[in-house]
Formats: structure tokens, sequence, C-alpha cells
């Protein structure tokens, strides 16, 4: 721990609320977060969170930042997200491993992590010359019509335990580059490397003379998470988590006519057709479902195969998962770390109990590896007759459901039965069939794959899901207009004042 954080130039780890140049607030009021490594379960660090107090002082800084920060020009706004992605390309190794050591995703990617904050970086950079607004025209002559946008306000970031740098990129990144300030609210699973990031960003804001665009506030949801989305201050919360707490979020923001980005439960499934390349798809399944140990929001955890190829693709993945590495997350070859809590684990367990409750049979894994530590445990595979209530529920752990099909409607329906709609795949070499699962009557998710993965999205597309995924959109395509307010404009370069649709009122 020493060495990583030496690497990233932190000296010390206390307070857990920050806004300016390197102003870490401390309040003894504030009660100690302890955060623990997953692989050994031994404490890492302890961390101050922010009180009512601290939590005020941030919100002040980054209101009062965003009023000379929207009228920096974007293209020089773009230059701050510029320096941020080169300075988290110089600190990418010890950030990505301090991911892996508090996180538990094995190394690659925790570097891969990072990585991903770079490009959304470098996508910001070119978007903050390209805010574009459309023009329109009047109805009425010599008027000109035309729509621009504006910043928003200062944003609340509520991220994940999953991802727990990369999120909070896709949307500071990009709000920066729009001339939003963010106040970042991390996982209090994962507090160090939210902290690590502050210092990163304290140093760039310190480059360029500016104080209180990247602002942190470290504390319970009870406590922080709370305040912010009640905060008439913050005009859009962007929060990443359970659809249970999403509802809530939602819920509070929207009494206040605020907004929100919401990325909620995934429950992704890839459909496998009689004649999909299995070896391809194999590969596939292996990456989207062990891959972070089960503990994505677009993790594989259904699959729907053709009874045709059924055994032979259950064969060859339970081949494949025997021969999964399983233990410390640094070291290399380790394809499955543990997963991020014992309440994880049980979990698990309670859902797999349940899996065979409805019938449902174990066919691979299932098993506790404590002697590896209390939060390891096997990928499983279990066989399930049919869509049962277990497969609508997601469980945040390497569970893969099998279900078998005769069709591609009856395929496309098992798909789509579940409440939630964030990422699908699809894997055959038949174009009719990819382009029907492409379709209006095909996915109902918001990301549809045709041979490739439910995992590893890059960032030029827009990522979110519908139903109760919660519909928001983040990182590429235009949803850099989620952060900003949409205006539309009319000149009349005219001596007349003529209305629209034609109407006379008085001489």
């Amino acid at each position: 721990m020493k060495g990583i954080l030496k690497k990233l130039n932190i000296k010390e780890v206390n307070a857990g609320a920050c806004s300016g140049q390197g102003a870490w607030y401390e309040d003894p009021e504030g009660k100690e977060l302890v955060s623990y490594d997953p692989s050994s379960g031994e404490p890492i660090a302890k961390v101050i969170q922010a009180t009512d107090k601290t939590y005020e002082q941030v919100i002040k800084q980054a209101v009062h930042a965003f009023k000379t920060w929207r009228m920096t020009p974007a293209p020089k706004r773009g230059q701050v997200v510029r320096d941020l992605g080169q300075a988290l390309r110089e600190y990418k190794e010890p950030l990505g491993e301090l991911v892996t050591l508090e996180m538990g995703k094995i190394r690659a990617e925790g570097v891969g992590e990072v990585q991903e904050m770079i490009d959304i970086c470098d996508f910001a950079v070119g978007l903050s010359r390209q805010l574009y607004g459309l023009a329109m025209h009047s109805e009425r002559p010599a008027h000109r019509m035309f729509e621009q946008w504006h910043p928003l306000g200062a944003i609340g970031v509520i991220s994940a335990f999953n991802f727990p740098v990369a999120v909070w990129s896709w949307n500071a990144a990009i709000a920066a580059a729009c001339g939003d300030t963010t106040v970042w609210k991390p996982s209090s699973d994962t507090p160090l490397t939210a902290i690590a990031v502050q210092h990163i960003c304290n140093a760039v804001m310190a480059d360029h003379g500016l104080q209180g665009i990247f602002n942190l506030a470290i504390g319970r949801g009870a406590v922080v998470g709370e305040r912010m989305i009640n905060d008439e201050r913050l005009p859009l919360i962007s929060f990443t988590g359970s659809t249970q707490m999403g509802r809530r979020v939602s819920e509070a923001v929207a009494r206040r006519f605020g907004r929100t980005i919401l990325e909620l439960g995934g429950n992704n499934a890839i459909i496998v057709a009689g004649d999909a390349d299995l070896e391809m798809a194999v590969r596939t399944i292996l990456f989207g479902a062990v891959g972070t140990a089960g503990q994505r929001c677009t993790s594989t955890r259904r699959i729907i195969v053709h009874k045709s190829v059924a055994k032979e693709l259950t064969d060859r993945i339970i081949k494949a998962y025997e021969q999964v590495k399983i233990g410390n997350p640094m070291e290399e070859g380790t394809l499955m770390g543990p997963l991020v809590t014992q309440a994880a684990v049980e979990d698990m367990m309670a859902a797999l109990e349940t899996a065979r409750e409805q019938g449902g049979e174990v066919i691979c894994g299932g098993h506790r590896l404590e002697d590896l530590g209390e939060q390891f445990v096997e990928p499983t595979i279990v066989k399930m007759p049919s869509q049962t209530k277990i497969v609508h529920n997601e469980t945040f752990a390497p569970i893969l459901y099998l279900m078998e099909y005769e069709d591609v409607e009856e395929a496309i329906r098992l798909h789509n039965e579940v409440p939630q709609g964030l990422s699908s795949a699809i894997f055959t070499t038949n174009l009719l069939t990819a382009e029907k699962f492409l379709s209006h009557e095909g996915s109902d998710c918001g990301i549809a794959n045709v041979n490739i993965g439910t995992s590893g999205a890059e960032i030029g597309g827009a990522f979110g899901g519908e139903k109760e995924t919660g519909g928001g959109r983040e990182s590429g395509s235009d949803a850099w207009k989620g952060y900003m307010r949409r205006q539309t404009n009319t000149i009349n370069w005219s001596k007349e004042l003529p209305l629209a649709q034609g109407i006379k009122f008085g001489d």
C-alpha cells in the first residue's frame, strides 16, 4: 500500500472531503471509514468521512467555482481535461494497482480502468470544440432561429465500487468540458482510489490556477448521499448503483425538479444461435461472466442457447471454467479475484440455494474457496429449466444461468422478459437473425451487440440501458447534452413584429 501511495505522490490518507488546490477539510466530528483489502480481509487505511459541515464547504466551493468556470471558453476548459488525461497516463500503473488492491479486480482490469479514464479525457478534449447547436429556419421574415447549450452548474456524481474511478471520469471529464463543476461521492467500499484521483485533480487544477472544478466528499449514503440528492444546488445527479437505490435517488431528485442520469441494474444475456461460432462464444462468455468476478453491471448473467448446440456449448464452457485461475488479483495469470465483501458472498450462496429450489442444477462451481480467503468463490454455472424468478433477479456475483430455446422468437422473448435492460448480445453467422436481434422487435436493451459480448463497451458510444436500468446515458455519442441545458434563441433583424402562426393581434 505504501509503495503504491508513494508512486502516486500521496504522503498520507486521512480526510475524505476536498475542494480546491488540495484543501482537504478535516472535521473532528467526522467518523472513521476503514477500507479493506477484499483478498485478505485486512484493513488498508482509514479515512475520516465528511460531515454536514464539510459537505457544505465542498458544495459552496463547487458552486462558487462554477460561476467562473462556465465563462471559460470551452476549448480552454478542454486543455484542463487534456492535462488531466496526461496526468492519468503518468500514474496509470500505480492507480490501476490501487484499484486492484481496494476493489479486487485483477491487475489487468485495474490498469485497464485507468486507461478508460484516459480515453474519456481524450474524447472530452475533442468535444470541447464541438458543443454544437442547430440552426432552424423561421417562418417569420427576417428572423433567425437557433439553439445553444449552456452549462448546468455543479454536478453530483455518486459512483459504485465495481468501477471506482472510470465511471467518475465519464461524468467529470465531460462535465468539465461542458463548463460544469463536479462533487463526487464514491462508494464507501473504495474511498482510497477516489482520494488518489482527487490528488491528481488537485495537481492539475493548481497548474492552471483553478480550484473547485473537481471536488470530493466521502461519506455514508445516509449523510452525504442524502444531502446530495436533496440539494437544489446540484441540478443533476449522476447515480450508479442498484435499482432499489436508483428509485430512491430518482424520486428525491424529481421532487425538486432536478435531473438524473441513472445507471442501475443489469441482467445481461447472450443468445447463442445454432449456427454460432462456438469457440468465439465460449471465449466471450468466459470474459463476460468471470471478469471482475461477475461484479460488472455489464457482466454476462444468462446464456440462452439453441437446443441443437446446448450440450456442446455447455461442455466447452465447463472446460473453460475449470481452467480459470482464482487467487491474488495482483499476481500475473490470475483471471478472477475475490468478491468485494463477505455480504456479496452470502448473497451469491443465497441465490444459488434459491436457484436449486426453483429447479436449477449447479453443473460447475458453486463453492466458497475459504483456503484462498473468506471472499473467494468459484465461478458457477447453473442449468435452469426455464426463465424462473431467480433468473429475473440480478445477483452481483459470478453466477451464469443456462437456458435452452427452439426458435429465435422464443430466444428474444426469454431475453426481454427480465426487468433490466442494459447490455445484450447474440452469436450467429446468419445475417437475418442478427438483424432481427437489432430490430424494433429484438433486444430491448440500451446496448445490443452481434458476435461480441455484453462487457467491454467503448467510450465512443453512449453507455446506459432501459427499463429498470434507469434510462441514463453516459460517456460517448451525444451524452454530453445531459450535462447542459438547451436554449432556443430567435433574433429579429427586421423593423417589423410578425407573430408566429400568422396570428394578428391588434392594429
